[in-house]
């Protein structure tokens, strides 16, 4: 599964790398931009599944930046601010933010954040999704179900987080190819078709489980749960 990509753009070297080991920490992959111009650059190299702004930059405001980000990706943007500088949000949310933090942060607050506007945008990203009784944790490589840990391979397992963020939505066999390992393949309607049959058989989908994995039309599927 294709980690998320996180811009972090902060001009305190500590902070910085305070952040970057913390969400490397996490399973994302980061790129640092000290600077706005370094962030210019380094959006030309990379194209980031989500940015983080800090708004007072040595060399321009990160709220004016944002309106020029948006010209060049539809990432989500989370702006990083001083509490002084709260009544320039709704601006920089105007000019296509996405949410904002207020320093001083705790971590963990901030990387709720970041996975929200991840899923959001439809990434699978690095941790763990809950769907009680169901959790997959893509740092361990498992699934558990109602207490029980199921024994699947990392594509089984990578499908199974697919379903999980889309529970009840009906999707077809290249959007799940697409979410789940990347850019569809020739035989990816195939690939789907078998992963499902081994999910299906794994977490025992058709003997009046927690879940359903329903066929919903030509190669479409729709994963709901079905006891409460």
């Amino acid at each position: 599964m294709k980690k998320a990509t996180l811009l972090l753009i902060e001009d305190e070297a500590e902070v910085l790398e305070i952040n970057r080991e913390y969400f490397e920490g996490k399973g994302y992959e980061t790129v640092c931009a000290p600077t706005l111009s370094k962030a210019r650059f380094f959006l030309e190299e990379h194209a980031p599944d989500l940015i983080l702004l800090d708004v007072m930059m040595p060399d321009g405001s990160g709220f004016d930046f944002c309106a020029e980000l948006r010209q060049k990706t539809n990432a989500p943007i989370i702006f990083l601010t001083c509490r002084d500088e709260n009544e320039s949000v709704v601006k920089g949310l105007l000019q296509g933010g996405d949410d904002y933090v207020t320093k001083p942060y705790d971590l963990n607050v901030l990387s709720a954040r970041v996975a929200a506007q991840l899923r959001r945008n439809g990434f699978m990203s690095a941790g763990i999704i809950e769907l009680p009784p169901l959790t997959i944790d893509f740092l361990a490589g498992e699934a558990v179900l109602d207490g029980e840990r199921i024994p699947l391979t990392l594509k089984e397992l990578q499908l199974l987080g697919c379903f999980a963020l889309f529970a009840g939505q009906r999707l077809n066999a290249e959007e799940i190819y697409r979410r789940a390992w990347g850019d569809p393949s020739p035989g990816a309607v195939g690939t789907v078709k078998t992963h499902v049959a081994n999910l299906r058989r794994k977490l025992r989908l058709d003997d009046s489980g927690w879940f359903e994995l329903a066929s919903a039309g030509k190669s479409e599927y729709i994963f709901s749960k079905v006891q409460y």
